[in-house]
């Protein structure tokens, strides 16, 4: 019988011949390999920028108030869930010499949680909505307000359902100092309730088509202030009464000067560490 033709070098010591795909499934590999990496790093070493000239503020709710009296509302376990808070606080400041109370709420993110994005996620311009609360339009739609020392952009809303008529602030902090994007990212809601008539998902599709999400990435990346860290999310609302806008929004300012106080954030995170564990459920 003869003997097959052997190819070189696969019996007598020569030269082994390369396996074409071999080598550049390595080269992918590793090239997926290097880009996962630096995706993963590229926020800690990019988003570090700090600001002193802002200011730091980790502001703390007060409940002794000049002219205002203090009561504290519970919070549902499912608003907890939603904003992923370490503690969430929540009320309502009535002047003491009468007149339309005004609804405060504070959430508190104390330690490092990158893959929680709640909290900043559900603006009342997407719960509020969601609830049955239609957006009426209004300006200024933002303000810049001076709280602790800093200079905070809070949203600036109208919110009607059935007759009732409610002014919202609402702003974040990360890190002691003011969000480097604005929270406005849900107030094309209109987008989305066109897309549900539709018959279409409001999710990604909504975000895809939605201008102020995209700008909200773009101010953060450009800005290179830190996005993750302790975290605060703030609102207040008071009814719109025949006085008009004028005296709505300054009782807001009141509420927000005389509510708010800063403190140390590390006196307060050794505070929140030593408070008892709470019960499951």
């Amino acid at each position: 019988m003869t003997q097959a033709a052997q190819r070189p070098g696969a019996a007598d010591g020569g030269e082994t011949i390369d396996n074409p795909v071999t080598r550049p499934g390595v080269w992918l590999i590793s090239a997926a390999t290097a880009l996962v990496l630096l995706l993963w790093c590229f926020p800690a070493v990019w988003y570090t920028r700090a600001d002193s000239t802002k200011g730091y503020a980790w502001l703390v709710p007060a409940t002794n108030l000049t002219g205002w009296k203090f009561a504290e509302t519970p919070v549902g376990k499912a608003a907890e869930r939603q904003l992923v808070a370490d503690e969430l606080i929540a009320g309502t400041l009535s002047p003491s010499g009468g007149g339309s109370p005004v609804q405060v709420f504070l959430a508190n993110r104390y330690s490092e949680k990158p893959n929680d994005i709640g909290l900043f996620v559900h603006t009342p311009d997407r719960c509020w909505t969601e609830s049955g609360w239609k957006i009426e339009p209004t300006l200024p739609d933002h303000v810049v307000l001076k709280v602790r020392g800093i200079s905070v952009v809070f949203e600036r809303r109208l919110f009607s359902s059935s007759g009732h008529k409610e002014l919202v602030y609402f702003g974040g902090l990360i890190g002691g100092q003011p969000a480097p994007y604005r929270l406005d990212y849900n107030l094309s809601v209109g987008a989305r309730v066109a897309l549900e008539k539709l018959g279409r998902s409001g999710g990604s599709q909504y975000r895809v088509v939605n201008g102020q999400f995209w700008r909200r990435i773009w101010d953060s990346f450009t800005s290179r202030t830190q996005l993750f860290g302790p975290k605060q999310f703030v609102r207040v609302s008071t009814e719109l009464e025949a006085g008009g806008f004028a005296e709505a929004d300054q009782r807001l300012v009141a509420a927000l000067d005389q509510w708010l106080q800063s403190a140390s954030y590390e006196d307060e995170l050794r505070w929140w560490r030593s408070r008892p564990a709470q019960p499951a459920g």
